[in-house]
């Protein structure tokens, strides 16, 4: 398949590592640069932006049969409509955040029941394992994850231990294969902040509520 991929150098290197071998891949940083020829030659899009800017939408539809991923880790369908009602493309959100995008199973969303054998066909061109998770701002696994960096951060605070030994202790008693601190690092400081901001501002639950210690991290980078 031509896989068209608009998103930051990190998000093409992810999805070039997981489809590269099997696909043809054309990467571009925004909508500005897609060639004529790129564009109709391509078979589905993984666009990273359209979340953030819904009205990118009006572009696909020039070609109403192209199939489109979009990261929705911050996003919803319900917010993604209050900015652009509704469109002729088939779209599919799918976890983009850094270090995700490229696993072996593609964490997705999708607006209605409909829409999940159109997923399933498309993931089977793909080549991908898939996993439909509920439709809310933060997915699943991105939710988790934010929550655990985030309470890291709390005992960091506390100056119960450092980040290499809150780290350690993690991967030694969970199995996980990064620590909370390495987790954050690889995703980002600023996707962790914005990601449970956006997941705050969603649900208004205090567990969600960010640790100052990740803040002043966060505002330190912008």
């Amino acid at each position: 398949m031509n896989i068209l991929v608009v998103g930051s150098p990190i998000n093409q290197e992810e999805i070039i590592s997981k489809f590269g071998e099997k696909h043809q891949i054309t990467t571009f940083n925004d909508l500005t640069e897609i060639t004529e020829e790129a564009f109709f030659k391509a078979d589905v899009v993984f666009d990273f932006f359209i979340a953030e800017e819904p009205e990118a939408l009006q572009f696909y539809e020039q070609r109403p049969d192209l199939t489109i991923f979009t990261n929705m880790a911050m996003s919803s369908f319900g917010n993604l409509k209050i900015f652009q009602s509704q469109t002729q493309n088939t779209v599919f959100g799918f976890n983009g955040l850094p270090t995700f995008a490229g696993r072996e199973i593609l964490e997705c969303t999708i607006e209605n029941a409909l829409d999940k054998e159109k997923l399933s066909l498309m993931c089977g061109k793909l080549e991908t394992d898939f996993e439909i998770v509920e439709d809310r701002v933060g997915m699943v696994t991105p939710r988790v994850i934010c929550m655990i960096i985030n309470e890291a951060f709390y005992t960091l605070q506390e100056g119960t231990a450092e980040k290499e030994d809150i780290d350690l202790g993690m991967k030694l008693g969970t199995n996980y294969p990064n620590g909370p601190f390495e987790w954050a690092e690889k995703i980002g400081i600023k996707n962790v902040y914005e990601l449970l901001e956006s997941v705050y501002e969603d649900t208004k639950e205090e567990r969600y509520k960010i640790c100052p210690r990740l803040k002043k991290e966060y505002l330190a980078l912008v």
